[in-house]
C-alpha cells in the first residue's frame, strides 16, 4: 500500500500521502499547499480527500488552502464542528481512495472530535492506522487542551476518554499494523515520544506505557497527567484558526516579502509595537544585533519557540534574517500562526551596521571560562534555562533553574548589580533567553557557548538535587 510519510523535523509533525489509481488523500498537511500539489501532479493524480486526525494546536493545518485549491474534500471524525464546509464522517464510515479504503475510527480523548483512520488496501487486507494525536510511538496525546475549548471537559474527563478509545478502538485491532502517529519527539503535544516516527501496533502493545494490558483507568490517567507541563501559549489560538480558518498563505506572502531599508525599518519599529526577531545563527547574534531584537534562530527549533515566547499570533514582527532565507522564515512563522510580517531588514543586520545605527552585543564566553569563574569565585550565579527533565537528570551545583518557556516568572531572580551566567543545552537557548533579558534591561548576563554539553566535559560539580524554590 503506497503510504508516504512526510515529516518536518522542527514541528515534529507528519502529514501523509496516499495513492492509488490516481487519486489522492492528504492527512494532516501542512500550511504550505505546494508540495502536495505538485506530488500529486507527479502521479498524474487528482487530490480527492484532505482527511484531519483533529483540530490541530501546535500548526495550522493547510486543509482549507488546500482544498480551494484542489476541490478535494475535507473529511472530519464525529462531533467536529470546523466553521467552513466539511464532511463531518461517522464512526466506521469508509471513504475510497482508487481501490484503498479507509476507515473513520472515533478516539476522542486528545479532543473530543479525535480520529484515527484505519488504512485498507486494495485486497481489503487492513494495513496501518493514522493516530493522529491519540496514540504515539512511546506515548499518547495530551489531554488537556480540550478544556481551553470547554471549561467541563476537564483534563482527568478527557484521559478517562482516552483510555477507552486506546482499550476498545486502537487495542483490539491487530498488530501486525503499522502506526503513523502526527509527532515525534520534540513535541509538545505529548511528553515522552520516541524518536521513531513509525513502528508496529504489537510492538507498541509491549513497549509504550499507556498501552499495558494490566493498567487500571485509574493508573493511567495519573502516570498520563503526572509532569505533563503547560501547553504552548499559542495552542489555543492556533486550534481556533483551524476550526474557523485563515487568511490564505498566498496573500501572506504577497504582504509579507517586503524588503525594507535601513530608514524604513527603523521608522516602523518606532511607529509601531513590532517585535524585532532575528533569526541568525546564535554565534553571529551575540557579535552584534539591533537593540531590544528577540533572537529566535532558524536553525533551531524555530516555530515552536516562537509560539511559546511570543504570546500572540497577532504580533506584529519585523524580521532580521541570514539573506536569501526570507520567505524560508516567513513560512514557518505562518505555520504557528503568525501571519503579521511586517518586512524584513534588507541586507539583513549588516546594513543596519553599515548604516551606522546602535548595535549591541551579548557577552558569550567558553563552558572553561564558567569552570574559572567558579574556581576562582566565592559566589557565582549560574541560571539553567533547559526543560525540566534535562536540569531534573543533572545540572551544575547551585545553579537556579529558570526554563526558557517560563523565564518570565524568573525576572526577578535575575541579579541586577552583578554578573551572572546563563546555560542550556548546547548554546541555542541561552541565546533566546539573554536576548530577552537584554530586552527587559536585564544587561550583566554571560552566555555560555556550549552550554551543558561542553560544561560536563570539565570538572565542574554537578548534581541531581533539585531545589523547590526553583520550580515555578
Amino acid at each position: 500500500m503506497k503510504v508516504e510519510q512526510i515529516y518536518t523535523g522542527c514541528l515534529a509533525q507528519a502529514a501523509y500521502y496516499i495513492e492509488n489509481n490516481g487519486e489522492v488523500a492528504i492527512i494532516d498537511p501542512l500550511r504550505e499547499t505546494k508540495p502536495y500539489i505538485e506530488k500529486a501532479n507527479a502521479d498524474n493524480a487528482k487530490i480527492k480527500y484532505i482527511f484531519e486526525t483533529h483540530f490541530h494546536a501546535d500548526f495550522v493545518s493547510g486543509h482549507v488552502d488546500l482544498a480551494k485549491k484542489t476541490g478535494a474534500s475535507i473529511v472530519f471524525g464525529p462531533t467536529a464542528k470546523p466553521n467552513y464546509d466539511a464532511i463531518i464522517a461517522q464512526d466506521n464510515q469508509e471513504f475510497k481512495v482508487g481501490e484503498y479504503t479507509i476507515k473513520v475510527i472515533h478516539t476522542p480523548g486528545h479532543t473530543m472530535e479525535s480520529t484515527t483512520y484505519l488504512l485498507i488496501d486494495e485486497n481489503g487486507k487492513e494495513h496501518g492506522i493514522i493516530t493522529g494525536d491519540t496514540l504515539f510511538i512511546g506515548d499518547v496525546g495530551r489531554p488537556d487542551l480540550a478544556q481551553k475549548v470547554a471549561s467541563d471537559l476537564t483534563e482527568e474527563k478527557m484521559a478517562e476518554m482516552l483510555f477507552d478509545s486506546l482499550r476498545t478502538k486502537i487495542m483490539p485491532l491487530n498488530d501486525n499494523l503499522i502506526v503513523y502517529p502526527s509527532h515525534g519527539a520534540g513535541s509538545a503535544c505529548g511528553k515522552n515520544m520516541s524518536k521513531e516516527t513509525t513502528d508496529t501496533l504489537g510492538n507498541q502493545k509491549k513497549t509504550n506505557y499507556a498501552l499495558r494490558a494490566d493498567m487500571s483507568k485509574e493508573e493511567f490517567v495519573k502516570e498520563l497527567l503526572d509532569g505533563l507541563g503547560a501547553p504552548p501559549k499559542y495552542f489555543p489560538q492556533n486550534v481556533l484558526m483551524n476550526i474557523n480558518g485563515y487568511e490564505n498563505l498566498d496573500t501572506i506572502f504577497e504582504k509579507s516579502i517586503k524588503p525594507l531599508s535601513v530608514d524604513e525599518f527603523e521608522q516602523i519599529a518606532n511607529d509601531t509595537d513590532a517585535i524585532i526577531l532575528d533569526v541568525r545563527h546564535q554565534k553571529y547574534f551575540v557579535e552584534g544585533f539591533i537593540p531590544k531584537s528577540i533572537f529566535i534562530g532558524v536553525d533551531g527549533g524555530f516555530a515552536p519557540w516562537v509560539g511559546s515566547l511570543i504570546a500572540d499570533v497577532t504580533q506584529p514582527i519585523l524580521l532580521v534574517t541570514p539573506q536569501g532565507r526570507e520567505e524560508e522564515v516567513i513560512t514557518r512563522l505562518s505555520r504557528v500562526g503568525f501571519d503579521n510580517v511586517l518586512g524584513y531588514l534588507d541586507g539583513s543586520f549588516e546594513s543596519w551596521k553599515n548604516a551606522g545605527r546602535e548595535i549591541d552585543i551579548m557577552q558569550s564566553v567558553e563552558a572553561t571560562d564558567l569552570k574559572n569563574a567558579i574556581d576562582t569565585t566565592t559566589d557565582v550565579s549560574i541560571f539553567d534555562v533547559r526543560k525540566d527533565g534535562e536540569f531534573a537528570s543533572s545540572h551544575i551545583e547551585n545553579a537556579q533553574h529558570t526554563p526558557l518557556s517560563r523565564l518570565n516568572n524568573f525576572l526577578n531572580d535575575f541579579p541586577t548589580d552583578s554578573d551572572f551566567y546563563v546555560h542550556c543545552a548546547g548554546g541555542y537557548r541561552s541565546v533566546i533567553a539573554g536576548s530577552i533579558l537584554k530586552s527587559r534591561g536585564i544587561h550583566n548576563l554571560i552566555d555560555v557557548k556550549g552550554g551543558f554539553g561542553a560544561i560536563k566535559k570539565l570538572d565542574i560539580s554537578l548534581t541531581d538535587e533539585v531545589c523547590p524554590s526553583t520550580l515555578k
